[in-house]
This record gives C-alpha cells, structure tokens and sequence, in this order.
C-alpha cells in the first residue's frame, strides 16, 4: 500500500514537471506564429506554397520562358516569319496589291527604291571617317533614280530623268536653246518588247510625264500579246534625225522638233506623241503644198501606203495597237483626211 501511494506520488511530480516545462515552449511558439503572421501582413510576401500555387509553370516539369515575355507566346525561335509583332507604319505585307495599280501622276507613289532606302536608314551609322562602303557618284545618282521610280510590271517602269539622260539627250533631241518643256515634264520609260525575231527585248523611250503611265500600260499589253516591234530605242541614237529613224523602223516618242515637211512643232516636241513601226505604217501627205504631189516618207515605204493591203505589221483599226492607244485615250493619225500618219498616235493634254 505504502509502494503505491509512493509510486502515484512520482508520477504527479513528473507530470507537474512536464507542464511547467511545456508552459514556455507554448509561449514561444505562439510568439513564433504571432511574429511570422505580422511580418507576412506588413512586407506583403507570400509563402512557398502560395508561391508555387500561383505560379504553376514553375513546377517541375513546366515550360521554362525566356524572361520578360508571358507564357501564352511561343519561344522567339519557334515563331513564324513575321509573326512577330511589328511597331512601323507600313502596311501589312497581306493587304499590298498582288499586281502594281495604274498610278495617276498626280499622286505619291513608293518604289521598292524608297522602301530598301527607308530600311537602310534605320541602320546604325557608320563613323565619319569609316570610307570602306562609301558609294560612287554613279551609284549615287542611281539611288537617286530609284527612289522616284514607279515600276509597273517586272521591266516595265517610269521614273524622272536622271543626270546621265539629261546629259544623252542635250543639244540632239533636246535643244541647249530655246526648249520649252522642263526636264521636270518628261519622264524616262524602261519596257519589254517581242522583235521581229520573236525575241524579247529591252527599250527605252523619254514621254511627258503625264503619260508614263500609259505607256507601261500599253506596252505591257503588247509584250503579253507577243505583238511585234523591230526595235525601240531613243531618237539620239539617230542625232535626233526623224527620218533617219523612222528608216530604220525605230518605235520613238519624244523628239523637240517639228512636223516633218512643216515649220508646225510636232507633238513629239512636248513627249506625248509616238511613232510605231513607221516604216511599215508611213507618213503620207496628198496635194502637198498644192503641187498636187504625194509626200512620203519615209523613203522606200511606198509599198505600204495601200492600206486596203494585207501585210505584216500594218496598223489599221482592228490591230491590237490601235485598240490600246484609243482605249487610252490617244487619237490615230491614220485617221486625219489632209493626210495620213498610220505610225503615229498623240494625245492633248
């Protein structure tokens, strides 16, 4: 009996001990769980599971992104070309026009010159004295070109008249005196066309400005067509010589001169008149100065003035060439009753 009330004695004792030993640990962590719940409520962090539960593609197995860009953006290497989102002004690639637009003089129109310069300028400069990519003065002149340049199809194209063309055409089909048309008026033209051998080749010609359009238009049609030109060059090949010219069957167009066999300035003097295949499609004039007599020219043409003839190369009304500048607007000359011009077509501006 005396054991046990000994024995319930030193367990109350423990037990005693026990709490007072567990009142401090208790007091401590209460103080540990006070001071955590403050700290978290005044610096505004969260915990590593709040951390993990709002930040799920952090988690073991999740896409890794390249910093500063959102997980719903493909990485930078797998976007597709020009997918990646672009700040500039240009039009979309998808809205530009399959096929060039016929433009009116009157407006603003970009070359691919301007857009390759517009790129080019974002570039970094290169320091003053760094000479090794300098650009001649040729090349110079040739940007210059391109920027003003409006290109209808592929090798059909108008554009200003550069330094090099001014210096070609001065003082033979252009006068160094008294030329009434600006240099600013006329506009160089680079085209295509099918010659007499079935081959294709490049022409040149100089028309007002205010026709260029025209020009690539119909001579676009007639290349498409496989319609046949002998040769289009310009009339200073010739020394600005019409007859020559025409002899030789040379399509021509701009030529400050006047009217053959007349002291009247030809529409070819303000570039919006042109000749097409002359010596098969002649220039004829009845009762010439009241002499009674044909004029012709040029020489060795004759054959081709019986327009009621069938011969290659003839231009009357149902010839596609025909059909092209009267759709533009152009009158014939074949159809004049003084006299004949069946090579030449003209337009009043």
């Amino acid at each position: 009996m005396l054991q046990n009330k000994s024995s319930n004695k030193k367990n109350g004792n423990l037990k005693e001990l026990l709490q007072i030993a567990a009142k401090p640990f208790l007091f401590i962590m209460l103080l540990i769980m006070i001071c955590a719940f403050f700290t978290h409520q005044l610096t505004g962090s969260e915990t590593l599971e709040e951390y993990a539960r709002n930040n799920p593609e952090t988690e073991y197995g999740g896409t890794s992104e390249t910093p500063g860009r959102t997980p719903a953006d493909p990485p930078l290497d797998e976007m597709e070309p020009g997918s990646a989102p672009d700040t500039r002004n240009d039009t979309p690639e998808s809205e530009a026009p399959d096929k060039p637009t016929a433009y009116n003089t009157s407006k603003d129109t970009v070359s691919a010159g301007q857009e390759n310069i517009s790129q080019a300028s974002t570039a970094e400069p290169k320091e003053s004295g760094d000479m090794s990519d300098s650009k001649s003065m040729d090349d110079m002149e040739n940007i210059e070109s391109d920027t003003a340049r409006t290109t209808y199809q592929t090798g059909f194209y108008y554009e200003p008249l550069s330094d090099t063309v001014k210096d070609k055409i001065t003082g033979i089909s252009y006068p160094e005196n008294g030329c009434t048309v600006p240099y600013e008026d006329l506009n160089y033209v680079g085209l295509l066309y099918i010659d007499f051998n079935g081959e294709e080749q490049a022409g040149e010609l100089i028309c007002n400005k205010a026709i260029a359009q025209d020009m690539v238009e119909i001579f676009y049609e007639l290349y498409q067509n496989d319609y046949r030109i002998e040769r289009i060059r310009l009339i200073d090949e010739y020394e600005g010589d019409d007859t020559l010219s025409m002899m030789d069957n040379n399509t021509s167009c701009f030529n400050y001169r006047v009217v053959d066999g007349t002291t009247n300035l030809s529409k070819h003097a303000l570039g919006c008149a042109i000749d097409i295949n002359p010596f098969y499609n002649p220039y004829v004039v009845f009762n010439k100065d009241g002499t009674g007599e044909t004029y012709i020219s040029p020489k060795g043409s004759e054959p081709y003035t019986d327009r009621s003839l069938d011969f290659p190369y003839k231009i009357d009304e149902n010839d596609l060439c025909y059909k092209l500048f009267i759709e533009h607007g152009f009158t014939w000359g074949g159809n004049w009753n003084s006299c004949k011009d069946y090579q030449h077509f003209q337009i009043v501006l």
